[in-house]
């Protein structure tokens, strides 16, 4: 993801990186140089009692060599993707006691510890087996439907009946990208459609955290997340109304940014452009692929459309949008887009979240299928929006995983 200062000092990286080596190198050279010097070193000696945070005793260890240091990981890694292996040092068998697996495991979670390596150090896997949906109901007329329980619902993938292991109906935050196009063609509509990101944010969750991308025939981070009104309208306001529309690279990079930076389960994005894509390398299924990982955005959109581009540009934001769950705002009018801003956010608060563990493993790669289907007395026919498909295991190997 670009940003508007993505200035690399690299002198002075190269000189903290040099002061990391020569400390790690005076780190090691009193053990070397102890070994050498005394002649008892080289046999097994029993260390002092120490106190074992762990255990809230004491232990005592044999070691007849010292192992040697490991590298700190770097802040933030094994951050993305639900199945990432944690090193767990502590868990080294050093009193001859058998590491103690974690017996709080949330539902819908394998967990093992395996030795990791020669030296005894230990590493805490744990897989997510559940899918997790993020649903909205409305009935015949278009109206939102809020007051269904869990049998109402049923889930199917591939066509096979699933059991829905987790089921709740509330408010929770979510983790969304603003993402505007700021091709030269918007520039007289960029006012009234910053003005509806704004009122987006402020009618939904104030706890969501929420980044803004502005683009053209170039996407940039002009914020990263927050949910501070300030800073969100002030990266909205950098307005350059310029190229071309590289409408599927944004996105694509909008949602790679929650997947490995957003904190919070639930994922949107909401696109506001004005012309078909012009600009990107990537074609509209290519941009589809990336956002059915496991664990992909929806997306709300809003196509400010003039009748030569309406076909083609029509058809991408739709297509995008039920994809992922989400839905293609077309209106008539640029002053249509405020009250849009509200329906989204007011869709968004008023969602399902139902979770399952597919009977077939999600370690089986390939594209999965979903369907849901709502039904309750006293309603027509009701409509369950969600994410169509995903493909298992995509967001895993994004992640540099098992």
């Amino acid at each position: 993801m670009h940003r508007r200062s993505n200035r690399i000092f690299l002198p002075a990286l190269l000189l903290v990186l040099s002061f990391v080596a020569w400390g790690l190198a005076q780190t090691a050279t009193p053990s070397a140089s102890a070994s050498s010097a005394s002649p008892q070193a080289t046999s097994p000696q029993t260390a002092a009692p120490q106190q074992n945070p762990t255990q809230g005793g004491t232990s005592t260890a044999t070691a007849p060599q010292q192992a040697p240091p490991q590298a700190a990981a770097p802040a933030g890694a094994n951050q993305s993707g639900p199945s990432q292996g944690v090193s767990n040092p502590g868990a080294s068998n050093q009193t001859g006691q058998e590491p103690q697996q974690d017996q709080s495991k949330p539902a819908g979670q394998d967990q093992s510890i395996q030795p990791a390596n020669d030296a005894g150090t230990f590493v805490f896997k744990k897989e997510v087996e559940e899918v997790m949906l993020h649903a909205t109901v409305i009935d015949d007329r278009q109206r939102l439907v809020t007051t269904l329980d869990k049998k109402a619902f049923s889930v199917f993938e591939n066509n096979q009946p699933q059991i829905i292991t987790s089921f709740r109906h509330e408010d929770i935050p979510v983790a969304m990208g603003i993402v505007i196009d700021n091709s030269g063609s918007m520039r007289e509509k960029r006012d009234k459609v910053n003005k509806a990101a704004i009122n987006l944010v402020r009618s939904s969750n104030p706890n969501d955290q929420v980044f803004v991308v502005n683009f053209n025939d170039e996407y940039y981070l002009d914020q990263d997340f927050t949910s501070d009104i300030g800073k969100l309208r002030e990266a909205l306001e950098k307005v350059e109304a310029r190229g071309g529309t590289a409408l599927y690279e944004a996105i694509v990079a909008s949602a790679d940014h929650l997947k490995k930076n957003g904190k919070l389960d639930k994922k949107v994005l909401f696109v506001v452009t004005d012309g078909e894509d012009n600009a990107s390398q990537e074609t509209l299924e290519q941009a589809i692929r990336q956002l059915q990982a496991e664990n992909g955005p929806t997306v709300y959109a809003i196509g400010l459309l003039g009748e030569e581009k309406q076909r083609r540009a029509r058809r991408a934001l739709q297509e995008i949008a039920a994809r992922t769950g989400g839905v293609a705002f077309l209106p008539k009018t640029l002053d249509e887009v405020d009250e849009i801003s509200r329906t989204v956010a007011h869709d968004i608060r008023n969602q399902y979240t139902i979770g399952y563990k597919p009977t077939t493993p999600k370690k089986v790669p390939g594209y999965r299928t979903i369907h849901v289907d709502a039904k309750e007395r006293g309603y027509g026919k009701l409509t369950v929006r969600t994410k169509s498909g995903y493909y298992s295991g995509q967001e895993r190997r994004a992640g540099g995983s098992n």
